[in-house]
């Protein structure tokens, strides 16, 4: 029986038993494939989580070489810089109009020019100012004739010439004159003609169709809009004039600095043309409404300018402080700089640190407000971070771990 089968076995086709043969050696090398390949993934997983080019490991003696520790939590005064300038103080300005629609005939200030309430700013001759002046004389004299009717009729009273009603009748007459009179004085007051212009109007009788302009107040001009000739409205401005014993410093904060500016927060302030000389004050106004198309809040404070030594629109800059509040500030030796970020380790294994990118805030001495990015409770590198970042971009260059 043996024979037999060695025989059968030896008569199978010859494929059939190169078949037989390949398979178990198949088998073999299809493990042993497989065992290869996950070595790789092995190794390239390995590979990849080493090359975390934010990633770093330190030895023991590195690791000795850093302070490590979080971030600490102290009052912070919120410092804002703005550029600001020079203002007149608009409580202390006025615009001065033509008091009469008139063409102008002199000007006897320019810009800059320091003035006196009541001194002549220009003159302006004006056809209405004499329509005006010839009512008024109407009125004076038909005033005049209604009294001196009064005065005869109480005459010829007396003597028993007439009756009362006809003394009563002159004497409403003389009342009605007086009513025009008192009116047509009013009209020439509108226009700007004083008072002794116009005594000296009703005693000569002398018309004059020039109009002064004056002004309203002491102070600096500071725009003259007029020039030699030209035709103004009634009540169109020709001069502004204010007075510069006092002005203001104005600045526009940006809207998101603006949150906790108060009046009364304390200012610090320069004017370019005075780089030396320190300002000091107080907020007196914040406004109450943010600029739309600059996305700003204006912010003044007062400043007593008792020689005229600042001028509108003078350049400045604007320091404000608000009120210390409690922040968590960290050294500025924990920062560095990760292209345009700043960053800082954070320590997430005994020896091992991440780079992680941080919102900083406003800067105290030697310390940075820690605003967003890093947890109250993670320990950070306080100092090394400098050294340790070099070590971190050499390594990965090198490709070493």
């Amino acid at each position: 029986m043996p024979n037999l089968q060695i025989h059968r076995e030896m008569n199978k086709p010859l494929g059939n038993q190169i078949a037989l043969a390949v398979l178990p050696i198949a088998f073999v090398c299809c493990l042993l494939l497989q065992g290869c390949n996950a070595g790789k993934r092995a190794q390239a997983e390995e590979h990849t989580g080493r090359r975390n080019p934010m990633a770093i490991e330190v030895t023991e003696t590195q690791l000795q070489q850093l302070k490590i520790g979080t971030g600490v939590y102290e009052p912070v005064a919120q410092s804002i810089n703005a550029a600001a300038r020079i203002e007149a103080d608009a409580t202390r300005m006025v615009h001065v109009s033509a008091p009469v629609a008139g063409r102008i005939t002199k000007i006897g200030v320019l810009e800059g020019q320091r003035v006196h309430a009541g001194d002549v700013l220009a003159t302006i001759y004006s056809t209405r100012l004499s329509e005006a002046q010839a009512a008024f004389l109407k009125s004076w004299s038909q005033q005049q004739l209604e009294k001196r009717a009064v005065d005869r009729a109480e005459t010829l009273l007396k003597a028993d010439v007439i009756g009362s009603a006809e003394l009563l009748r002159r004497r409403g007459e003389l009342d009605q004159s007086n009513a025009e009179l008192s009116a047509a004085r009013s009209e020439l007051q509108i226009l700007g003609m004083p008072e002794p212009a116009i005594a000296r109007l009703s005693s000569t009788g002398a018309m004059d169709a020039s109009a002064n302009i004056t002004a309203t107040i002491s102070g600096t001009v500071l725009e003259r809009k007029v020039t030699l000739g030209q035709i103004v409205a009634s009540a169109e401005t020709v001069f502004e004039i204010a007075d510069l014993s006092n002005v203001w410093l104005v600045a526009d904060v940006p809207e998101e600095a603006s949150g906790n500016l108060r009046v009364g927060n304390i200012v610090e302030a320069n004017a370019t043309a005075f780089p030396d000389v320190r300002i000091r004050g107080k907020l007196a106004f914040v406004s109450s409404i943010v600029n739309p198309q600059t996305r700003t809040v204006q912010v003044r404070m007062d400043l007593p300018n008792p020689n005229h030594k600042y001028k509108p629109d003078m350049l400045a800059t604007m320091k404000l402080e608000t009120p210390a509040a409690q922040k968590q500030v960290i050294p500025l030796s924990a920062i560095v700089r990760n292209g345009d970020d700043d960053a800082v380790f954070v320590r997430t294994g005994e020896n091992s640190f991440l780079l992680t990118p941080v919102k900083l805030g406003e800067q105290t001495g030697n310390e940075r407000v820690l605003v967003d990015g890093v947890a109250p409770h993670k320990q950070i590198v306080l100092d090394g971070a400098f050294s340790l970042n070099n070590e971190r971009l050499r390594l990965a260059q090198t490709g070493d771990r």
